[in-house]
């Protein structure tokens, strides 16, 4: 009963501990809650106020940096200011210059027409002096004015023969003096770099045969090989003269070039005949044109023209098949192109004109076969047909001395053709042409009046003319080198120069007896 009692007391009271509990720790946590609810009040209210505290502090700052911005822009708006109102002050003082020299410049035009009208009257009260004058020597002399004029003339005219003479000798030697020695400089400066080989080219060409035995199978049975390639090529073969070899023989270096290329195919090949001919003619055809090409492009890679149209460069390229003299005319306009491109940077003018010019200016011999006019006239024409520059077509207009050069450049491929056909072997001549022309030149100078005798020596380069003592003097001598020359000009065609050189000579004979 006790320990019933006793359990039931433990009951209760761990029933009345634990409620204790349960209400003693409600306390303490209603106690705990308070106080965070007091601390989390007290870091909102710190929270707040440090918030408040930064929003002033970035307004602050705000005003500060609007303060400076304001101050930075009216300090730019003054400095402009200034600038604007020393422009206008410029400005103003422009005018003013402008205004003062307006007014300078009318008075000054007011004082030209008060002295035009003073020389007006000046030049006729002058001319009524004058006509008095003449009609008072008139009076004196008993010779009118047209009568006293020929008479004056006819005595200035004797004694000016010596000055004009002398004015001309001294005018030439300096001329000549300053223009030998630059022309001499840059002449040879630009052949020294531009050296090159000449060969004369033939009428004829020779392909080697392996053997005599080969004559025949090129004739063929009754001679219908060799009349095929002849018709297809239009040259002629010469087999019987040359052992082992035979000569193509034709005018048109293009022909000859491709029957001797289709001759050395066919030889090589070993079967010929008509059939066979005809092919390799083709054949030789289309090599020639792919050789034309690129001699072409060679020649403009090497002269460095640019931009010419790809029918020229092929005009160009077939130049190599053409002679003039036995010149071959493509090395010529190379040589003529750099010739002109060095004279031109030596003289500070236009060397890619000079060059362009120099390469074109025999373009016209390309198709001077197959077309009716000089080479010139033909060269133009097709310059003007690819749309080429204008100076250009001037120079090679001018190179012959066509129409008159309208720049310098064209003066140097005048220049520049002369050197490169007169250089020493470049070209040939034929001997009739040769001596016609030294007949021509000495019969200039044989029908000047007071020449004794003239005499065309240094192949053509000089013509040496003795005059009579008697009746010509030296002062005569000056005009009359000056006219020959004139004449050689206009009546000749030569390459380079002629030297006109006179002689006079007066000889004294006496005898000791």
């Amino acid at each position: 009963m006790d320990i019933i009692i006793n359990i039931a007391i433990f009951l209760i009271t761990a029933v009345v501990f634990t409620f204790v509990g349960v209400i003693v720790r409600k306390k303490i946590a209603e106690s705990k809650l308070k106080t965070a609810e007091n601390e989390a009040n007290r870091i909102i209210e710190m929270a707040k106020i440090e918030a408040e505290n930064n929003k002033k502090e970035e307004i602050f700052k705000a005003k500060e940096e609007i303060l400076n911005a304001r101050k930075d822009l009216d300090n730019e708006i003054r400095e402009r200011r200034g600038e604007v109102q020393q422009q206008e002050r410029r400005l103003v003082q422009k005018e003013e210059n402008l205004e003062r020299k307006l007014e300078n410049i009318d008075k000054k035009e007011k004082d030209l027409l008060h002295k035009e009208d003073e020389i007006e009257a000046q030049k006729a009260e002058l001319k009524e002096i004058s006509d008095k004058q003449m009609s008072e020597l008139q009076r004196i002399s008993g010779l009118s004015s047209e009568e006293a004029k020929k008479k004056l003339l006819s005595e200035l005219e004797k004694t000016m023969t010596a000055e004009k003479a002398a004015l001309i000798r001294e005018v030439e030697n300096k001329a000549k003096e300053d223009a030998i020695k630059n022309a001499k400089e840059i002449v040879g400066y630009a052949i020294q770099k531009c050296a090159a080989d000449h060969t004369s080219e033939t009428t004829v060409s020779i392909v080697s045969l392996p053997n005599d035995d080969m004559k025949g199978r090129i004739i063929g049975r009754e001679g219908r090989n060799i009349k095929a390639l002849e018709t297809l090529t239009g040259i002629d073969l010469i087999i019987d003269d040359t052992p082992e070899a035979v000569v193509i023989s034709g005018f048109d270096p293009l022909r000859r070039e491709v029957a001797k290329i289709a001759l050395e195919k066919l030889i090589e090949d070993g079967r010929i005949h008509p059939a066979k001919i005809e092919e390799m003619v083709e054949k030789a055809k289309e090599e020639v044109e792919n050789t034309i090409k690129e001699e072409g492009e060679r020649a403009v890679l090497e002269t460095g023209v640019i931009g010419l149209h790809p029918d020229l460069i092929k005009l160009i390229g077939k130049l190599k098949y053409r002679t003039s003299y036995g010149q071959n005319v493509l090395n010529h306009s190379i040589e003529v192109s750099n010739l002109a491109r060095i004279m031109a940077e030596e003289l500070d003018l236009d060397p890619k004109l000079a060059r362009r010019a120099g390469l074109l200016h025999d373009i016209g011999k390309a198709l001077d076969h197959d077309m009716e006019g000089t080479h010139v006239e033909i060269g133009v024409e097709i310059l003007r047909k690819y749309k080429e520059n204008e100076k250009v077509i001037n120079a090679v207009q001018a190179h012959h001395g066509d129409v008159e050069p309208q720049t310098i450049e064209a003066i140097l491929i005048q220049a520049a053709d002369a050197i490169s056909a007169s250089r020493p072997g470049a070209r040939r001549e034929t001997l009739e042409n040769y001596i016609k022309r030294l007949e021509t030149l000495e019969n200039i100078a044989d029908s000047f009046d007071g020449v004794e005798k003239s005499f065309a020596i240094q192949a053509g380069r000089e013509v040496r003319i003795i005059v009579k003592p008697e009746k010509i003097t030296d002062d005569q001598m000056v005009i009359m080198a000056r006219d020959i020359a004139k004449r050689v000009e206009d009546e000749m065609e030569y390459p380079g120069q002629i030297k006109v050189n006179l002689v006079r000579e007066t000889r004294v004979v006496d005898y000791a007896k």
